[in-house]
C-alpha cells in the first residue's frame, strides 16, 4: 500500500511508503527504464542467468539496455519472464503479468522495403566467421555493399548490431532495419535506394606530425587499450571515453587495427586525429579535438 501526505489544517504528516520504485513493468519494458529507475534492477537480471553477465561492462549495457526487452532477456538467458516479473517485484516495482511476452511483439515493425522485398533482391553477407577468425570485415563489407542493385538489400548476419557500420551507410543514404534473433545472432537490412552513392570513409590519416603533435599534449594524454576487446567494445569504448575526454587533453589508443569505422565518426564530431602503425597487430592512435 502506498502513502502520501496527510492534511490536518496547516500540518501535512508524510507518510512513508513501502515501496520507493513503483513503476509499471511488463514483457515490453526495456532494460534501460528498469536500470533507470532502479539501479539494483542489474545484479537482479544478472542473478537470473549467466549470460546476463555482459550488462556489468558498462558500455555493452548502454548499446544493449536501450534496445533489449524483458521478453528478448528471457529468450537470450532461458529464463521464463515470470523468474523476471517476481524477482523485479521485489524490489518494488509493479508488474503486469497479463503482458504476453512474445519477442516478436518487442521487434519494431517491418519497413517498407522489407516488407515489399523481393528474394532476389536481397544479398546475403555473413560476417561472423570473419570476426572470429580475428579479421576485420569492413573491406569485405564495403565491397559487397557496392555489389547491391539500385533498389536492393543487403542482410549482414552477425552476431551483435553492427553499431559501428550504421550511421557510415545511413550518412550514404541507406534505410536499415535491425532483427535482433537471439543472443548470438542479429540480422541487419540495408536498404540501397535510388540515387543512392557509396564512398569509402577515409581509411588512413596522416601521421607524418605523429611525434610532433604527441609531444604538443606531454602529461595531457588520457590512455585507454583496446587491443584485447572483441568487436564492437573498441569503437563503443573509444566513443564513450571521448566524451568524458578534459578539455585540453588527448586521447592515446592501444589499438589492434586502423579502426575504419571510427574515423568518419571522428571527423563529424569534430574530432583530430593521427595514427601510427607501429606493426601488423599494433596500432597507436592519438585523438583530440579540433
Amino acid at each position: 500500500m502506498i502513502y502520501g501526505p496527510i492534511i490536518f489544517g496547516k500540518r501535512i504528516i508524510k507518510l512513508k511508503s513501502n515501496s520507493t520504485y513503483m513503476t509499471k513493468i511488463n514483457a515490453h519494458t526495456k532494460i534501460s527504464t528498469l536500470l533507470k529507475d532502479n539501479p539494483k534492477a542489474l545484479e537482479a537480471i544478472i542473478s537470473l542467468s549467466p549470460k546476463f553477465n555482459k550488462l556489468r561492462n558498462p558500455i555493452l549495457r548502454k548499446l544493449m539496455a536501450s534496445r533489449t526487452s524483458l521478453a528478448m532477456a528471457s529468450k537470450i538467458g532461458g529464463v521464463p519472464i515470470e523468474d523476471f516479473l517476481n524477482k523485479l517485484h521485489s524490489l518494488g516495482f509493479e508488474t503486469d503479468h497479463s503482458v504476453e511476452a512474445h519477442v516478436e511483439e518487442t521487434q519494431n515493425p517491418l519497413p517498407g522495403f522489407l516488407r515489399e522485398a523481393k528474394k532476389e533482391s536481397i544479398i546475403t553477407l555473413d560476417v561472423r566467421p570473419v570476426i572470429e577468425s580475428g579479421k576485420d570485415p569492413f573491406n569485405l563489407i564495403i565491397k559487397t555493399v557496392k555489389q547491391v542493385p539500385q533498389g536492393g538489400i543487403l542482410k549482414l548476419i552477425n552476431s551483435f548490431e553492427p553499431a559501428p557500420l550504421i550511421p557510415i551507410l545511413t550518412r550514404q543514404g541507406f534505410e536499415y532495419y535491425v532483427e535482433t534473433v537471439s543472443e548470438t545472432l542479429v540480422n541487419t537490412y540495408f536498404f540501397k535506394k535510388d540515387n543512392t552513392s557509396i564512398t569509402d570513409p577515409e581509411k588512413v590519416a596522416s601521421n607524418g606530425d605523429w611525434q610532433n603533435t604527441l609531444d604538443g599534449f606531454k602529461d595531457q594524454l588520457v590512455t585507454i587499450d583496446v587491443r584485447k576487446m572483441e568487436m564492437p567494445l573498441p569503437m563503443m569504448t573509444i566513443l564513450e571515453a571521448l566524451e568524458q575526454l578534459p578539455p585540453g587533453k588527448a586521447l592515446f589508443v592501444y589499438h589492434k587495427r586502423i579502426p575504419v569505422f571510427l574515423l568518419p565518426e571522428l571527423k563529424d564530431r569534430k574530432f583530430e586525429y593521427r595514427i601510427n602503425e607501429i606493426s601488423e597487430g599494433e596500432v597507436h592512435l592519438l585523438i583530440f579535438k579540433a
